[in-house]
């Protein structure tokens, strides 16, 4: 029967330790220590270089020339959702926060949230959001309720 106390790694799945740089008769010493000869990979301490280092000449990534500029950096991400997802899923008419739209299971995280104008309503919903399509602005007011932008919110930025 197994046990906690009687677990065993597979044979042959762990590997004894190379120890270097002890003498002929280790099997891993000698004259190089495994190291090959000479050069800065066969020093002590000097074999860690950075990524992309090509021996003191100028590395690629500098020498290809770089071009355009990217905002993915510096875009505000949303958490979409759709007017008519918050029909359905929302029961009551009345105020909309962000807060029971991720209780509904509407949106995730902690983005600023973005109502956007897709499906159709029925109730007349007072949405409190970061955000709003024109489409969803209209579909709110016409079903009688109102988009609301919350005051003061946080932009939040992708992160590198």
């Amino acid at each position: 029967m197994i046990r906690l106390n009687t677990l065993k790694p597979a044979p042959g799945s762990r590997h004894r330790r190379k120890i270097v740089g002890r003498g002929e008769g280790s099997g891993h010493g000698g004259k190089g220590s495994t190291r090959g000869f000479k050069g800065q990979t066969a020093r002590s301490g000097d074999s860690h270089m950075k990524q992309g280092f090509e021996g003191g000449q100028i590395p690629l990534i500098r020498r290809i020339p770089k071009r355009g500029f990217k905002t993915t950096a510096f875009r505000t991400v949303y958490s979409l959702v759709n007017v008519g997802d918050i029909n359905a899923v929302i029961a009551q008419p009345g105020e909309v926060t962000p807060d029971m739209l991720r209780s509904a299971g509407l949106i995730k995280g902690r983005h600023p949230v973005k109502v956007l104008g897709d499906g159709d309503v029925s109730k007349a919903f007072v949405v409190k959001a970061d955000k709003f399509s024109g489409s969803a602005k209209v579909k709110l007011e016409k079903a009688g309720g109102r988009a609301e932008l919350i005051p003061g919110a946080k932009v939040w930025k992708r992160a590198k």
